[in-house]
């Protein structure tokens, strides 16, 4: 399998929030880089394709694009 990413993912566990149009879902931030993330989300359905990411760890917000979606994870790109 060939690796298409920018920049080298770490695994993580940490809690955090996807913000959009002044909702917010909680989620689980699986692997990040300075480009991007994947999220675990109890459901992909329903999150468009700009968000903002609060990580609560740290108290930092990112804004990025969704990449790819499945059924309980979405890629997002940081803007």
């Amino acid at each position: 399998m060939t690796e298409r990413r920018a920049t080298t993912r770490q695994r993580v566990f940490k809690s955090g929030t996807i913000e959009f149009e002044g909702k917010g879902i909680e989620c689980t931030i699986r692997n990040v880089s300075p480009t991007g993330a994947a999220l675990e989300v109890p459901s992909s359905v329903g999150i468009p394709h700009e968000i903002t990411i609060n990580f609560t760890t740290g108290n930092t917000r990112q804004r990025g694009h969704i990449v790819w979606r499945k059924a309980k994870r979405v890629g997002v790109s940081f803007a």
